[in-house]
């Protein structure tokens, strides 16, 4: 039976175990390394490109409305599949995808931001599961990695590591992106290796095209150095994730396209998708599911919001995939095309339902206990998808681009949620290049493929590590024949609790509790009272026909397979999702109520701080400065929620907060700071009770009361899952509006910071 949490045995056997994470035996010793590591003859240069947040009917190549010209190109040469999964959800995905493994089997069952401490979602990636790419890098690849990475948990998040789970230390040579879930495409928090550093300077800069430029310079770079070396780049922008942030010019390219709503465009999809041979004709398009609105029942003022985030999201995703071209580009410009095999995976789940029903200026404003109003929505329209907020489409958006199929992002019991379009280029041997491949796979095949097509052997050991087989299954004979049969006959799936299995064409799907466009995750829910729906894949594709009553022996069948697949992947017991659980995980600021920190101490995540939330806390900042120094002297958070202590222009103290509302409240001295050893102190007195609650902000100097101000709210639990704390600058998105002369960061001038502390009461 399914069991809603853990034994107590279990549970405490497993956090003490937590901050060790005791690895498989070694094996004995091996022969010494040769000095020149050297890759099997003729092996392929390999790229993997990994969109985030995209549906299998958003792209024009998979009749989607968005126009995708690299992926369409690499479609005509290569080869499109049509029947390929991946997790449901992103940091699992991404395990699987590097790994070839199951994800609860890697650690990494669950994403990041809701990790818990059962060993198939502690977020805590095992040493006996080694990413394909450091079993390339040693025999002979160079390898690099651009974008996103979240596959590191909280507690090794911080600059001083440890890093063997950063990329760096999984087999990359060079990485340069962000290690969180998303960020800032203006002023994103940027990593390269394994420091905290500055986005390049200049105007109308967009990461997305830093991530591209900066692959094609290493590209450029290895092909100089090492021409006769193979290489293995992985490329994982952070688009088209929240913050929906194109450059603006772009999203001029959809206005009015998307006025009609997301009932109309799933028709238009779903025509061209059969038109187009990319669905069989025999499936069936999916009905709206229950409580998401249908586009006629909305206000004029919400159409016009709702249509506006679609446009923003299209010229996000579009934008996105020219940048990769220019990767594809440099390959072509290197002569190595031919010998490259690409796989471009088109998202790492479905479609993301988390900007609500109605798409969000800032999505993180329901779970601050801040829902936004249609009025707060209407007075953003114009300023949506700029550099401010933290903005998400509506939820119909993200149904709408999964066409045909039901649900979206994170319910993995439904394809809307895993069905993702992926596109193999490799024109030295691709077999009928242009045409379709309809068998099921999983992106844990993905693994498998690059090793067979490189003739590297599956290593029985990495590092004196024994290892745990891959879960996944190589595609390479898809690749290169044109009549290959099926490779990947079983695969679960689970995420939140929604779970499903497929076996040889059947499907058994159990939807839980957490609706997708509820940020709010919380449910006590028992796994018993789920319904199993039946599903004939062959016979119905979409899944629209619930068989269960039907055929009741074989749904018992899958859900027996169901129990002992989970099992054999570390994916029981299942449970919901609860802070508390979250909580009982290793934490660099466990038992600390203060901190001081001091210049230096940058790219600090919020989990390293205090916990100043639902009480009173204060900073104290002491400072050695000149006449007019000025500058960021600690900040947290960024343009969608936060908190700086500054020096303005002129060297006037500030203290500013931010709410998700948008709501800034800035407290500012009248006078300069004067030069000399000088105390700025904050103090935020939370007036409760509850959470979130109003507070009172004072600002001191030198023990001396200048100024008050008062927060109606707060922040109940976060700021964002991405930006960080930091002394003598503000990195990433700015909490307010600095001085542009001070530069990026607006970092601290005219003298040293001595100490900040940060104490709760």
């Amino acid at each position: 039976m399914f069991r809603s949490g853990l034994s107590l045995a279990l549970l405490a056997s497993t956090i003490l175990a937590m901050p060790a994470h005791a690895e498989p035996a070694a094996l004995p010793a091996s022969q010494p390394e040769p000095l020149v590591r050297v890759a099997p003859a003729n092996a392929p240069n390999v790229i993997v490109i990994l969109l985030d947040d995209v549906g299998f009917g958003a792209s024009s190549a998979f009749g989607g409305p968005v126009a995708t010209p690299t992926l369409q190109s690499l479609a005509q040469e290569g080869l499109r599949y049509t029947r390929f999964h991946t997790t449901g959800i992103c940091s699992p995905t991404r395990s699987s995808l590097l790994t070839g493994r199951n994800p609860h089997a890697t650690g990494i069952g669950a994403v990041m931001n809701t990790i818990d401490p059962r060993p198939g979602y502690t977020g805590f990636h095992g040493k006996d599961t080694a990413t394909v790419a450091t079993m390339l890098q040693q025999r002979g690849y160079s390898t690099a990695a651009f974008g996103k990475w979240h596959q590191v948990p909280d507690w090794e998040v911080s600059p001083i590591g440890p890093f063997d789970r950063w990329p760096t230390g999984e087999g990359f040579d060079t990485f340069y992106g962000f290690i969180g879930g998303e960020t800032s495409q203006f002023e994103p928090t940027l990593v390269r290796g394994t420091s905290p550093v500055m986005r390049p300077e200049g105007e109308n800069y967009h990461l997305s095209e830093d991530l591209a430029d900066q692959a094609v310079k290493w590209l450029n770079l290895q092909q100089s150095i090492a021409p006769d070396r193979p290489y293995f780049l992985y490329f994982a922008p952070g688009a088209a994730h929240a913050p929906l942030q194109p450059p603006k010019a772009w999203a001029d390219r959809y206005k009015g396209r998307f006025d009609e709503g997301w009932d109309k465009l799933r028709e238009e999809t779903f025509r061209r998708q059969k038109g187009a041979g990319i669905l069989p004709r025999n499936a069936r398009l999916t009905p709206r599911e229950g409580g998401m609105p249908a586009w006629d029942s909305l206000t004029s003022q919400q159409r016009r919001f709702a249509a506006h985030s679609m446009e923003v999201y299209a010229a996000f995703l579009e934008h996105v995939d020219v940048q990769v071209g220019k990767l594809v580009d440099a390959v072509e410009a290197s002569g190595e095309k031919g010998n490259t095999l690409i796989f471009y995976v088109f998202g790492d789940n479905g479609g993301s339902a988390e900007g609500g029903l109605l798409g969000s200026v800032n999505y993180f404003s329901e779970a601050h206990g801040a829902p936004e109003t249609d009025e707060l929505r209407a007075r953003h329209l114009d300023s949506f998808g700029g550099e401010h907020g933290n903005s998400h489409y509506a939820a119909g958006w993200a149904w709408a681009t999964n066409t045909p199929f039901r649900w979206t992002k994170a319910v993995s019991s439904h394809l809307g949620a895993t069905r993702n379009p992926l596109v193999v280029s490799w024109p030295d041997r691709i077999a009928g290049p242009g045409t379709i491949r309809t068998q099921f796979g999983h992106v844990n095949d993905i693994a498998p493929t690059i090793l067979q097509a490189a003739g590297i052997a599956f290593p029985e050991s990495v590092n004196g590590i024994r290892q745990k087989p891959f879960d996944g299954t190589s595609m390479l004979e898809s690749i290169t024949k044109t009549s290959a049969g099926e490779y990947h006959p079983t695969q679960y799936f689970e995420v939140f609790g929604h779970r499903s299995i497929y076996h040889r064409g059947w499907m058994a799907s159990a939807f839980h509790a957490r609706l997708p466009w509820r940020m709010r995750m919380t449910s006590d829910r028992s796994f018993e009272e789920d319904k199993w729906e039946l599903f004939d894949l062959d016979k119905d594709p979409t899944q629209s026909v619930d068989l269960s009553g039907r055929y009741p022996d074989r749904l018992a069948e899958l859900k027996a397979l169901f129990q002992s697949e989970a099992e054999r992947n570390q994916a029981l017991p299942l449970q919901n999702y609860s802070y508390a659980e979250g909580r009982k995980l290793p934490r660099l600021s466990r038992g600390r109520s203060s901190i001081t920190y001091r210049e230096g101490a940058i790219g600090v995540p919020e989990s390293a701080m205090p916990d100043t939330f639902n009480c009173s806390w204060q900073i104290v900042a002491r400072l050695r400065s000149t006449q007019g120094a000025s500058g960021v002297v600690a900040a947290v958070g960024g343009a969608s929620a936060g908190w700086s202590l500054y020096l303005d222009a002129g060297g006037f103290p500030a203290f500013a907060y931010r709410r998700v509302s948008g709501d800034l409240l800035v407290v500012r001295a009248d006078q300069p700071l004067a030069a000399g050893e000088n105390e700025i102190a904050m103090k935020f007195d939370y007036e409760g009770p509850g959470v979130g609650a109003a507070a009172k902000v004072r600002l001191l100097v030198n023990g001396r009361d200048i100024g008050e101000g008062r927060l109606t709210s707060s922040a109940p639990s976060l700021y964002t899952i991405d930006e960080t704390f930091d002394v003598g600058i503000d990195r990433g998105s700015p909490v307010v509006a600095y001085p542009v002369s001070g530069g990026l960061g607006f970092a601290y001038s005219g003298g040293t910071i001595e100490g900040v502390t940060i104490a709760a009461q």
